[in-house]
């Protein structure tokens, strides 16, 4: 039997510190192990090889550096983050009206045709890799849907330093957090939690997006041309402008982390460096994501803001989607895709396009129109509580062209 100090709950309690760095006790170490294979998660099949106590592996990159802060610089920043979203969730700011199941009993075992089984699920193929384990298909024996599993090791991401006060588990369990208060249909959707606290196994379940990576069609030096970036941009703007309105950074926007489906739309997974905020004061200290796509400012070793970073991340990932090569514009470019790209990856954070900029700008609008207008179910419950005047959250919605509860409730 497992010890119950390894369960979820157990865990959340006592490192679920939200990624605000406590001023270390020694000058801290950067990252110690690097893997250039871009992965989309942070996972663990069945099987995990053992790894030193003092092995510091994260997500696969060297992606990130602590720095040494006075507690007293961000007095109003040191809440946790379960107990952030258990605010939220008190005053009804949850988006999701149907909650993430979250099972306590594990069972594994095979199939009369010798195929591993957790619990329903049914397992068909490896479908991903990360730099502690795998992402593997899944099919629900009771409703046929396909799945994707990330699997957990609990007792091996204990041991995984990555920085001074924070494991890989705290990382985990702050992504669990933060996807079980979403509800977008640019986001991978977080089906199920299954933690048995007598067991050393936790997974994550999660919508399967059947398509291609977003990076799988934009290798070519020609890339994959303006009409399918402008579209793929259009969700990737939306789906990172509900999480940013929602006091969300995601820290790791790049081709790896987005999920085309089999009708053309744009999800965005991997919250494993995703951090909230009680307000939009969004200055961190930790260094975000993956080198390549990460803003200047990120790399001072100064405070930056973390949604201008994923700004600059968005104009990165465009640009890998319209040209194969080292960062330099065409002078052949539409000059107001060029001007968007200049906008984007502007290295001064304070000149740097917003997303309300980039969601209105000529080249994004193009044919189509301004962006839907995604009215989410907490939004929904704020302006049930500030009606006032009779006015009606219909007419509301009405008035704001914003989406009726059947575009709500639309997946693909």
């Amino acid at each position: 039997m497992f010890p119950k100090s390894y369960s979820l709950a157990k865990a959340m309690g006592c490192c679920s510190c939200f990624g605000f760095m406590r001023k270390p006790k020694r000058k801290p170490q950067p990252v110690c192990r690097t893997n250039n294979n871009l992965s989309q998660e942070l996972l663990l099949d069945e099987e995990v090889d053992d790894e030193d106590e003092g092995s510091c592996s994260y997500n696969g990159e060297y992606t990130r550096t602590a720095y040494e802060e006075d507690e007293n610089e961000l007095p109003n920043r040191a809440k946790r983050s379960e107990e952030i979203l258990r605010l939220r969730e008190q005053n009804g700011m949850i988006c999701r009206r149907v909650p993430v199941k979250e099972t306590h009993i594990l069972v594994r075992s095979e199939d009369e045709d010798g195929n591993k089984t957790i619990n329903e699920y049914v397992r068909e193929r490896k479908i991903g890799a990360g730099s502690y384990g795998k992402v593997v298909l899944y099919r629900n024996s009771v409703d046929g849907k396909h799945y994707a599993i990330k699997a957990f090791h609990k007792s091996h991401l204990l041991k995984l330093r990555v920085a001074p006060s924070e494991t890989a588990m705290t990382d985990v369990l702050r992504e669990v957090l933060i996807m079980k208060m979403l509800d977008h249909p640019n986001i991978v959707n977080l089906v199920e939690v299954i933690d048995d606290p007598n067991t050393d196994h936790f997974y994550m379940v999660l919508e399967y997006v059947d398509g291609k990576w977003v990076w799988e069609g934009s290798g070519p030096p020609g890339g994959i041309g303006e009409t399918t970036a402008r579209k793929y941009l259009r969700d990737i703007v939306s789906g990172l402008m509900y999480l940013h309105a929602h006091n969300i950074v995601h820290g790791d926007i790049k081709p790896d982390n987005l999920l085309v489906t089999r009708s053309g739309t744009v999800k965005i997974g991997d919250f494993s460096v995703s951090q909230v905020f009680e307000d939009d004061n969004d200055e961190l200290r930790r260094s975000p994501g993956t080198p390549v796509f990460t803003a200047p400012e990120c790399c001072l070793g100064l405070t930056y803001h973390g949604k201008a970073a994923d700004t600059w991340a968005v104009g990165v990932t465009l640009y890998c989607m319209i040209v194969n090569t080292p960062l330099l514009l065409p002078n052949e470019m539409n000059p107001i895709l060029k001007d968007l790209l200049e906008g984007l990856l502007c290295k001064d954070p304070m000149q740097r396009l917003t997303l309300d900029a980039v969601a209105n700008h000529t080249w994004v609008l193009g044919e189509y129109g301004p962006l839907p207008q995604y009215l989410c179910w907490c939004k929904r419950t704020s302006m049930r509580m500030e009606e006032s005047d009779g006015v009606g959250i219909d007419t509301l919605m009405e008035s704001n062209g914003s989406k009726t509860d059947t575009d709500l409730n639309h997946t693909d």
